[in-house]
């Protein structure tokens, strides 16, 4: 009885897409804040995300190692994990203003993901630009 519920378990292991005993090497990515709004410089922070991760895994990880960098999100039912502030500074509907997610490609383009920071997954050596403007 425990042969067979052992192989089972040994085969789904096998053909599980990014298996457990796959290795999550970091993914070296650089999330640089920007306030549109005003005439600042912009910060760059370093961090990485897990292969195949998500950007809020990154910026979790960002926040939890620098005290520089803080971010909050609210969950959205419909649409997942929606930013609402960096290091203090929220967008809100009666300024009309938010923080916009960009994305500063290897190839140097800058493209607006048309997913959020919940599904959006960085390739490796990418500046995820989180710029504060309004709509």
């Amino acid at each position: 009885m425990k042969v067979p519920a052992l192989l089972s378990a040994a085969l789904l292991l096998l053909l599980l897409p990014g298996s457990l005993t796959e290795k999550n090497e970091p993914v070296p990515i650089d999330v640089v804040v920007v306030n549109s709004l005003l005439d600042t410089p912009p910060v760059t922070f370093s961090t990485h995300v897990v292969k195949r991760g998500i950007l809020l895994g990154a910026l979790k990880r960002l926040m939890d190692s620098n005290a520089n960098f803080k971010f909050t999100y609210t969950e959205n039912p419909n649409y997942g994990p929606y930013l609402e502030s960096v290091n203090g500074l929220a967008g809100n509907d009666k300024d009309h203003t938010y923080w916009e997610l960009l994305v500063n490609t290897q190839d140097g383009k800058i493209i607006r993901p048309n997913v959020g920071i919940g599904c959006y997954i960085p390739s490796a050596n990418e500046k995820i630009i989180l710029n504060f403007t309004k709509w």
